[in-house]
């Protein structure tokens, strides 16, 4: 829609750019994996063309299946596929930045840094901080020694599944506060 002039409908250009937008969203869905495009929620007969591009291997015929992609993206919630789509995207970006958030924490922690102990007590408030001592102590033993960093791995596991112990936590609170708000 031209926003000079309301009544009017979309130019032939503006139709063309949405069209490509569609099928380039199309194409997006093709590169994920199944599993991943499992979590997407596709009308059948969209889900049906996508199965079928993947098993096309002729150029030609790719070309032709993205435009028939690009044609279903129209008739369906394509503003709804697009958020489902960056949300599976993305969520590898939030798992990649959770495990440098706790490679750094466990550094810190075998660096001696004093600081670093009451960050994570903010962030994870049931943490055992005598285990965490525990292993800090037996780390620098292992290095004093030059065995294999058992330790350290032992300390960033204990991080990483205190941290996803305390999101399940936050997740199943919410839901439990948005089903006493209903």
């Amino acid at each position: 829609m031209n926003p000079e002039y309301p009544d009017e409908p979309p130019s032939k250009s503006q139709r063309k750019r949405e069209c490509d937008g569609l099928q380039k969203t199309g194409e997006r869905l093709l590169s994920l994996k199944p599993d991943e495009l499992a979590l997407i929620d596709l009308p059948a007969d969209l889900a049906d063309a996508l199965q079928q591009a993947q098993r096309i291997k002729s150029r030609g015929a790719l070309k032709r299946q993205r435009q028939y992609l690009g044609k279903l993206m129209r008739a369906a919630d394509s503003e709804s596929i697009e958020k489902q789509l960056d949300a599976v995207v993305h969520r590898n970006d939030v798992n990649t930045a959770r495990f440098r958030k706790i490679e750094k924490w466990r550094d810190r922690l075998l660096e001696h840094d004093s600081t670093v102990l009451d960050e994570i007590i903010v962030d994870l408030a049931d943490i055992d901080r005598q285990h965490i001592h525990s292993l800090v102590r037996q780390a620098d033993r292992e290095a004093k020694q030059n065995k294999p960093p058992a330790a350290a791995r032992k300390l960033f596991c204990y991080l990483r599944d205190t941290e996803n112990l305390a999101l399940t936590l936050s997740e199943s609170d919410r839901r439990n506060s948005a089903g006493d708000q209903e």
